[in-house]
């Protein structure tokens, strides 16, 4: 039975990859507009979307993994950022504040949806905005909700995380977990 991650992620196919050595990689065309405001829904909604989107153009019998992260704080969810801009305000509204990664993630394996959602807090230190604005010229955020990546430069950003490390880049343990429950083979 192949096992499909509906994802473009070069960080989820290099996780997975450490636990599942064969799979393929078919990303989801489904949108990613959503007007729910609760992190967890919001994520799992737009995770069970992705799967469901590449489930109905691969075979049948094939197992899909869609996931989608997001980073909330003060009530607000945070994408990916637009443009520059919109990533300094997010770094800025993240500065000196705890915040919350959520990752939706949808596995469907004989014709049955297992959805789950992983959340980690995240404590950043005080960014100024020289700092911010060095970071945004690197390129490195504008393709991560919240506009950091834990996994490169946005570390040097946090002073503590509570859960999984692996949630806030984007692909939590909490999948493979799954996976294992559904009988794949994870330590080959």
């Amino acid at each position: 039975m192949p096992l499909i991650l509906a994802s473009a992620s070069p960080r989820r196919r290099e996780i997975l990859s450490r636990f599942i050595p064969e799979f393929e990689v078919v990303p989801s065309k489904a949108s990613e507009e959503c007007s729910l405001r609760e992190p967890r829904r919001y994520a799992l909604t737009l995770a069970c979307r992705k799967a469901r989107e590449v489930h109905s153009r691969v075979s049948s019998d094939s197992t899909v993994i869609g996931a989608d992260t997001v980073v909330s704080v003060d009530g607000r969810i945070l994408g990916k950022p637009k443009d520059g801009e919109e990533a300094f305000r997010m770094l800025k509204l993240l500065s000196r504040k705890v915040h919350r990664v959520t990752t939706g993630y949808c596995i469907i394996y004989g014709g049955k949806e297992h959805p789950g959602t992983a959340v980690t807090e995240v404590k950043f230190r005080e960014l100024d905005d020289a700092l911010i604005r060095a970071y945004i010229a690197t390129g490195e955020p504008m393709d991560k909700a919240g506009a950091y990546g834990i996994q490169g430069r946005g570390a040097l950003f946090v002073e503590w995380i509570r859960g999984d490390y692996y949630n806030v880049v984007g692909f939590p343990l909490a999948i493979v977990w799954k996976l294992k429950e559904l009988d794949f083979e994870v330590f080959r």
